[in-house]
Protein backbone atom coordinates (compact mmCIF):
# COMPACT_ATOMS: atom_id res chain seq x y z
CA UNK A 1 0.00 0.00 0.00
CA UNK A 2 1.87 3.49 -1.33
CA UNK A 3 0.59 6.23 0.66
CA UNK A 4 1.90 9.87 0.90
CA UNK A 5 2.04 12.50 3.96
CA UNK A 6 3.46 15.74 4.84
CA UNK A 7 5.41 16.43 7.82
CA UNK A 8 7.00 19.68 9.96
CA UNK A 9 9.65 17.62 11.04
CA UNK A 10 12.12 14.52 10.58
CA UNK A 11 11.79 13.65 14.37
CA UNK A 12 9.47 10.78 13.96
CA UNK A 13 11.28 9.83 10.53
CA UNK A 14 13.76 6.82 10.79
CA UNK A 15 17.23 8.51 10.28
CA UNK A 16 18.63 5.35 8.73
CA UNK A 17 15.73 5.01 5.88
CA UNK A 18 15.99 9.25 5.25
CA UNK A 19 19.94 8.70 4.81
CA UNK A 20 19.44 5.81 2.23
CA UNK A 21 17.63 7.95 0.41
CA UNK A 22 20.36 11.09 0.45
CA UNK A 23 22.78 9.35 -2.13
CA UNK A 24 25.94 10.04 0.25
CA UNK A 25 25.28 13.77 -0.03
CA UNK A 26 25.47 15.77 3.62
CA UNK A 27 23.34 18.59 2.94
CA UNK A 28 19.90 16.48 2.48
CA UNK A 29 21.11 13.69 5.47
CA UNK A 30 18.56 13.48 8.33
CA UNK A 31 20.80 14.90 10.95
CA UNK A 32 21.35 18.22 8.45
CA UNK A 33 18.36 18.92 7.94
CA UNK A 34 17.32 17.73 11.14
CA UNK A 35 19.56 20.23 13.16
CA UNK A 36 18.34 23.17 10.47
CA UNK A 37 14.66 22.70 11.73
CA UNK A 38 15.42 21.58 15.58
CA UNK A 39 17.78 24.67 16.32
CA UNK A 40 15.36 27.10 14.86
CA UNK A 41 16.83 28.21 12.23
CA UNK A 42 14.98 26.76 9.17
CA UNK A 43 11.34 27.08 10.74
CA UNK A 44 7.71 28.78 10.48
CA UNK A 45 9.04 31.60 12.71
CA UNK A 46 12.06 32.51 10.69
CA UNK A 47 10.33 32.07 7.35
CA UNK A 48 10.85 28.75 6.72
CA UNK A 49 7.84 26.51 7.67
CA UNK A 50 8.55 22.51 7.03
CA UNK A 51 6.43 21.56 5.21
CA UNK A 52 8.56 17.59 4.14
CA UNK A 53 6.64 15.02 1.83
CA UNK A 54 7.14 11.56 2.42
CA UNK A 55 6.41 8.95 -0.02
CA UNK A 56 5.78 5.56 2.07
CA UNK A 57 5.58 1.99 0.47
CA UNK A 58 3.81 -0.69 3.18
CA UNK A 59 5.03 1.42 5.84
CA UNK A 60 8.67 2.27 5.26
CA UNK A 61 9.98 5.45 3.48
CA UNK A 62 10.26 4.82 -0.19
CA UNK A 63 11.27 8.59 -1.29
CA UNK A 64 11.41 12.01 0.13
CA UNK A 65 11.14 15.61 -0.46
CA UNK A 66 12.60 19.04 1.56
CA UNK A 67 9.80 20.97 0.93
CA UNK A 68 9.40 24.81 2.88
CA UNK A 69 6.29 27.18 2.60
CA UNK A 70 8.47 30.35 2.64
CA UNK A 71 7.01 33.70 3.45
CA UNK A 72 10.21 35.55 2.44
CA UNK A 73 12.89 34.94 -0.57
CA UNK A 74 16.07 35.20 1.99
CA UNK A 75 18.41 32.76 2.46
CA UNK A 76 18.23 31.06 -1.42
CA UNK A 77 20.89 32.16 -3.57
CA UNK A 78 18.70 31.99 -6.94
CA UNK A 79 16.98 35.66 -6.50
CA UNK A 80 13.40 35.68 -7.47
CA UNK A 81 12.70 39.56 -5.71
CA UNK A 82 12.00 41.40 -9.04
CA UNK A 83 9.14 38.07 -9.37
CA UNK A 84 7.90 39.07 -6.09
CA UNK A 85 7.79 42.86 -7.09
CA UNK A 86 5.93 41.94 -10.41
CA UNK A 87 3.27 40.03 -8.30
CA UNK A 88 2.86 42.90 -6.16
CA UNK A 89 2.57 45.39 -8.70
CA UNK A 90 -0.32 43.97 -9.82
CA UNK A 91 -1.81 43.35 -6.83
CA UNK A 92 -0.95 39.56 -6.36
CA UNK A 93 0.62 38.07 -3.76
CA UNK A 94 4.09 35.91 -3.97
CA UNK A 95 3.96 34.89 -0.69
CA UNK A 96 3.43 32.14 0.77
CA UNK A 97 5.62 30.26 -2.29
CA UNK A 98 6.72 26.36 -1.65
CA UNK A 99 10.38 25.96 -1.95
CA UNK A 100 12.23 22.27 -2.23
CA UNK A 101 16.03 23.46 -1.08
CA UNK A 102 18.45 22.89 1.64
CA UNK A 103 18.25 26.15 4.12
CA UNK A 104 21.27 28.51 3.54
CA UNK A 105 22.69 25.89 1.47
CA UNK A 106 23.62 26.45 -2.80
CA UNK A 107 24.79 23.60 -3.12
CA UNK A 108 23.94 21.03 -5.81
CA UNK A 109 22.17 17.71 -4.74
CA UNK A 110 19.24 15.42 -4.97
CA UNK A 111 16.60 17.20 -3.86
CA UNK A 112 13.86 14.22 -4.53
CA UNK A 113 14.93 11.70 -2.54
CA UNK A 114 14.24 8.45 -4.08
CA UNK A 115 15.41 5.37 -5.89
CA UNK A 116 13.52 5.95 -9.16
CA UNK A 117 12.29 8.59 -11.74
CA UNK A 118 8.64 6.84 -11.07
CA UNK A 119 8.94 7.80 -7.35
CA UNK A 120 10.30 11.47 -8.21
CA UNK A 121 7.22 12.01 -10.46
CA UNK A 122 5.25 10.73 -7.37
CA UNK A 123 6.54 13.21 -5.45
CA UNK A 124 7.12 16.17 -7.71
CA UNK A 125 3.28 15.34 -8.70
CA UNK A 126 2.09 15.79 -5.14
CA UNK A 127 4.36 19.03 -4.82
CA UNK A 128 2.90 20.77 -7.73
CA UNK A 129 -0.83 19.76 -6.31
CA UNK A 130 0.33 21.63 -3.28
CA UNK A 131 1.89 24.47 -4.33
CA UNK A 132 -1.41 25.13 -6.23
CA UNK A 133 -2.56 26.78 -2.70
CA UNK A 134 0.43 28.93 -2.71
CA UNK A 135 1.99 31.03 -5.60
CA UNK A 136 4.55 28.74 -6.88
CA UNK A 137 6.90 26.53 -6.36
CA UNK A 138 10.52 26.28 -6.98
CA UNK A 139 13.25 23.81 -6.71
CA UNK A 140 16.85 25.07 -6.10
CA UNK A 141 20.40 23.34 -6.88
CA UNK A 142 18.71 19.78 -8.09
CA UNK A 143 21.15 17.35 -9.70
CA UNK A 144 21.26 17.80 -13.95
CA UNK A 145 18.93 14.54 -14.27
CA UNK A 146 16.19 15.96 -11.80
CA UNK A 147 16.50 19.05 -13.64
CA UNK A 148 15.19 17.76 -17.11
CA UNK A 149 12.63 15.57 -15.16
CA UNK A 150 11.43 18.26 -13.67
CA UNK A 151 11.72 20.49 -17.18
CA UNK A 152 9.73 17.48 -19.04
CA UNK A 153 7.21 17.96 -16.42
CA UNK A 154 6.51 21.31 -17.33
CA UNK A 155 8.81 23.44 -14.76
CA UNK A 156 10.99 26.19 -16.40
CA UNK A 157 14.98 25.93 -15.87
CA UNK A 158 16.92 28.63 -14.70
CA UNK A 159 20.47 28.82 -15.03
CA UNK A 160 22.78 30.78 -12.57
CA UNK A 161 26.63 30.61 -12.25
CA UNK A 162 29.05 29.52 -9.45
CA UNK A 163 32.41 28.71 -9.29
CA UNK A 164 34.78 25.56 -8.44
CA UNK A 165 38.07 24.67 -8.02
CA UNK A 166 39.26 20.60 -9.80
CA UNK A 167 41.94 19.11 -9.13
CA UNK A 168 44.70 18.07 -11.70
CA UNK A 169 46.21 15.64 -9.19
CA UNK A 170 48.45 18.54 -8.15
CA UNK A 171 51.07 17.38 -5.86
CA UNK A 172 51.12 20.77 -3.53
CA UNK A 173 49.90 24.13 -4.12
CA UNK A 174 53.25 25.07 -6.12
CA UNK A 175 52.06 22.61 -8.84
CA UNK A 176 48.70 24.40 -8.91
CA UNK A 177 49.86 27.53 -9.53
CA UNK A 178 52.48 26.44 -12.29
CA UNK A 179 49.49 25.57 -14.36
CA UNK A 180 48.18 29.99 -13.95
CA UNK A 181 49.52 32.62 -15.70
CA UNK A 182 52.20 34.28 -14.59
CA UNK A 183 50.47 37.39 -13.29
CA UNK A 184 48.05 35.12 -11.90
CA UNK A 185 51.02 33.11 -10.26
CA UNK A 186 52.61 35.89 -8.79
CA UNK A 187 49.61 37.61 -7.67
CA UNK A 188 48.46 34.54 -5.62
CA UNK A 189 51.87 34.36 -3.96
CA UNK A 190 51.75 37.93 -2.96
CA UNK A 191 48.55 37.41 -1.34
CA UNK A 192 49.74 34.35 0.47
CA UNK A 193 52.90 36.47 1.64
CA UNK A 194 51.21 39.33 3.21
CA UNK A 195 49.04 36.98 5.13
CA UNK A 196 52.10 35.47 6.62
CA UNK A 197 53.85 38.86 7.08
CA UNK A 198 51.17 39.85 9.34
CA UNK A 199 51.69 36.76 11.56
CA UNK A 200 48.80 35.04 10.52
CA UNK A 201 49.61 30.95 10.95
CA UNK A 202 45.92 28.22 10.28
CA UNK A 203 45.15 24.93 12.24
CA UNK A 204 42.89 22.32 10.17
CA UNK A 205 40.45 21.05 12.47
CA UNK A 206 38.55 17.65 11.36
CA UNK A 207 35.29 15.80 13.55
CA UNK A 208 36.37 15.23 17.22
CA UNK A 209 39.60 17.57 16.90
CA UNK A 210 36.89 20.51 17.12
CA UNK A 211 35.87 20.84 20.56
CA UNK A 212 33.01 22.82 22.13
CA UNK A 213 35.31 26.06 22.83
CA UNK A 214 35.98 25.81 18.68
CA UNK A 215 32.54 25.74 17.98
CA UNK A 216 31.89 28.84 20.42
CA UNK A 217 34.68 30.65 19.09
CA UNK A 218 33.54 30.22 15.27
CA UNK A 219 29.68 31.44 15.57
CA UNK A 220 31.47 34.53 17.08
CA UNK A 221 33.60 35.04 14.23
CA UNK A 222 30.24 33.99 12.16
CA UNK A 223 27.72 36.85 13.72
CA UNK A 224 30.30 39.05 14.01
CA UNK A 225 30.73 39.31 10.10
CA UNK A 226 26.83 39.09 9.54
CA UNK A 227 27.24 42.50 11.85
CA UNK A 228 29.78 43.88 9.87
CA UNK A 229 27.74 43.91 6.70
CA UNK A 230 24.37 44.88 9.03
CA UNK A 231 22.67 41.56 8.56
CA UNK A 232 21.34 39.44 10.35
CA UNK A 233 22.78 35.92 10.64
CA UNK A 234 21.34 32.49 10.05
CA UNK A 235 22.57 30.06 11.78
CA UNK A 236 23.06 29.73 15.52
CA UNK A 237 25.21 28.36 17.77
CA UNK A 238 23.30 25.25 18.60
CA UNK A 239 23.07 24.27 15.21
CA UNK A 240 26.97 24.31 14.48
CA UNK A 241 26.91 22.67 17.64
CA UNK A 242 24.77 19.81 15.98
CA UNK A 243 26.33 19.49 13.19
CA UNK A 244 29.89 18.57 14.90
CA UNK A 245 28.44 16.17 17.45
CA UNK A 246 25.92 14.30 14.26
CA UNK A 247 28.24 14.97 11.08
CA UNK A 248 31.97 14.79 12.53
CA UNK A 249 33.16 13.02 9.37
CA UNK A 250 32.10 15.67 7.09
CA UNK A 251 33.39 18.57 8.84
CA UNK A 252 36.60 20.55 8.31
CA UNK A 253 37.39 23.61 10.74
CA UNK A 254 40.23 26.34 9.41
CA UNK A 255 41.16 28.41 12.31
CA UNK A 256 43.66 31.62 12.08
CA UNK A 257 45.59 32.67 14.51
CA UNK A 258 47.92 36.04 15.24
CA UNK A 259 50.11 36.44 18.38
CA UNK A 260 49.20 33.51 20.00
CA UNK A 261 44.77 34.45 20.11
CA UNK A 262 42.21 32.72 17.40
CA UNK A 263 41.26 35.63 15.06
CA UNK A 264 39.39 34.14 12.34
CA UNK A 265 38.12 30.84 10.93
CA UNK A 266 36.16 28.85 7.87
CA UNK A 267 33.76 25.89 8.13
CA UNK A 268 33.82 23.75 5.35
CA UNK A 269 31.90 20.49 4.96
CA UNK A 270 33.74 17.18 3.32
CA UNK A 271 31.72 14.20 1.59
CA UNK A 272 32.83 11.95 -1.34
CA UNK A 273 35.40 13.50 -3.44
CA UNK A 274 34.62 17.08 -2.91
CA UNK A 275 35.07 19.83 -0.62
CA UNK A 276 32.23 22.55 -0.07
CA UNK A 277 33.26 25.86 1.38
CA UNK A 278 30.24 26.80 4.11
CA UNK A 279 30.94 29.77 6.02
CA UNK A 280 32.91 32.12 7.30
CA UNK A 281 33.99 35.29 9.88
CA UNK A 282 36.26 36.81 11.49
CA UNK A 283 37.12 38.60 14.73
CA UNK A 284 39.12 41.45 13.54
CA UNK A 285 40.09 42.58 10.14
CA UNK A 286 43.66 41.64 8.42
CA UNK A 287 44.08 42.09 4.08
CA UNK A 288 43.72 39.62 2.12
CA UNK A 289 42.87 37.38 5.30
CA UNK A 290 39.05 36.05 3.45
CA UNK A 291 41.04 35.12 0.55
CA UNK A 292 43.50 32.92 2.50
CA UNK A 293 41.20 31.45 4.91
CA UNK A 294 38.34 30.45 2.62
CA UNK A 295 39.92 29.61 -0.83
CA UNK A 296 44.06 29.11 -0.76
CA UNK A 297 43.87 26.81 2.43
CA UNK A 298 40.63 24.80 1.47
CA UNK A 299 43.06 24.39 -2.25
CA UNK A 300 46.32 23.28 0.09
CA UNK A 301 43.47 20.90 2.12
CA UNK A 302 42.07 19.57 -0.84
CA UNK A 303 45.06 18.88 -2.63
CA UNK A 304 46.66 17.02 0.75
CA UNK A 305 43.76 14.83 0.68
CA UNK A 306 43.65 14.14 -2.37
CA UNK A 307 40.05 15.22 -3.16
CA UNK A 308 38.79 15.92 -6.93
CA UNK A 309 37.10 19.23 -6.14
CA UNK A 310 36.59 22.64 -4.11
CA UNK A 311 32.66 24.17 -4.77
CA UNK A 312 33.81 27.71 -3.30
CA UNK A 313 29.88 29.02 -2.73
CA UNK A 314 27.50 31.06 -4.89
CA UNK A 315 28.44 34.14 -6.83
CA UNK A 316 32.00 36.14 -6.80
CA UNK A 317 33.98 36.86 -10.00
CA UNK A 318 37.38 36.93 -7.42
CA UNK A 319 37.07 33.64 -7.24
CA UNK A 320 38.08 32.87 -10.73
CA UNK A 321 41.27 34.96 -10.42
CA UNK A 322 41.97 32.30 -7.73
CA UNK A 323 41.50 29.45 -9.40
CA UNK A 324 37.74 28.31 -9.36
CA UNK A 325 36.04 27.80 -12.75
CA UNK A 326 32.82 29.00 -13.49
CA UNK A 327 30.30 26.31 -13.58
CA UNK A 328 26.67 26.58 -14.35
CA UNK A 329 23.53 25.73 -11.52
CA UNK A 330 20.28 24.85 -12.14
CA UNK A 331 16.48 25.57 -10.48
CA UNK A 332 13.06 24.75 -11.53
CA UNK A 333 10.06 26.90 -11.00
CA UNK A 334 6.60 26.60 -11.35
CA UNK A 335 4.35 29.65 -11.52
CA UNK A 336 0.56 29.12 -10.75
CA UNK A 337 -0.53 31.90 -12.67
CA UNK A 338 -0.54 30.94 -16.23
CA UNK A 339 0.88 35.16 -17.12
CA UNK A 340 3.25 35.25 -14.82
CA UNK A 341 4.63 32.02 -15.92
CA UNK A 342 4.77 32.89 -19.44
CA UNK A 343 6.17 36.56 -19.01
CA UNK A 344 8.79 34.31 -16.57
CA UNK A 345 10.13 31.60 -19.18
CA UNK A 346 10.19 34.38 -21.60
CA UNK A 347 12.60 36.01 -19.00
CA UNK A 348 14.69 32.89 -18.28
CA UNK A 349 15.22 32.70 -21.79
CA UNK A 350 17.07 35.93 -22.37
CA UNK A 351 18.49 35.14 -19.00
CA UNK A 352 20.14 31.81 -20.08
CA UNK A 353 21.89 33.10 -23.19
CA UNK A 354 23.09 36.21 -20.84
CA UNK A 355 24.28 33.32 -18.85
CA UNK A 356 26.00 31.71 -21.51
CA UNK A 357 27.58 34.78 -22.72
CA UNK A 358 28.66 35.81 -19.39
CA UNK A 359 30.60 31.69 -18.75
CA UNK A 360 32.09 32.62 -22.05
CA UNK A 361 33.57 35.75 -21.25
CA UNK A 362 34.54 34.52 -17.87
CA UNK A 363 36.19 31.51 -20.21
CA UNK A 364 38.49 34.10 -22.00
CA UNK A 365 39.73 36.07 -18.50
CA UNK A 366 41.02 32.44 -16.97
CA UNK A 367 43.80 32.32 -14.99
CA UNK A 368 45.27 29.54 -16.31
CA UNK A 369 47.72 29.54 -18.95
CA UNK A 370 46.67 29.17 -22.92
CA UNK A 371 47.83 26.22 -23.96
CA UNK A 372 45.53 24.52 -20.97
Amino acid sequence: MEALRVVESLAGVDPAAWNALAAGNPFVRHEFLSALIDTGCAVARTGWRPQFLLLERAGRLAAAMPLFVKSHSYGEYVFDWAWADAYERHGLEYYPKMLCAVPFTPVCGPRMLAASDADRRTLLAAALEAAKEVSSLHVLFPTAPEARLMQAEGLLLRRTVQFHWRNEGYEDFDAFLARMSHAKRKNIRQERRRVREAGVSFRWLRGAEIEPEHWTFFHRCYRNTYAAHRSRPYLNLEFFQRLGATLPEHTLLILAQRGGRLIAGALNMVAGRTLFGRYWGALEHVPLLHFEACYYQAIDFAIAERLESFEGGAQGEHKLFRGLLPVETLSAHWLARPRFARAIEATLEREAAGVARYVNELAEHSPFKADL
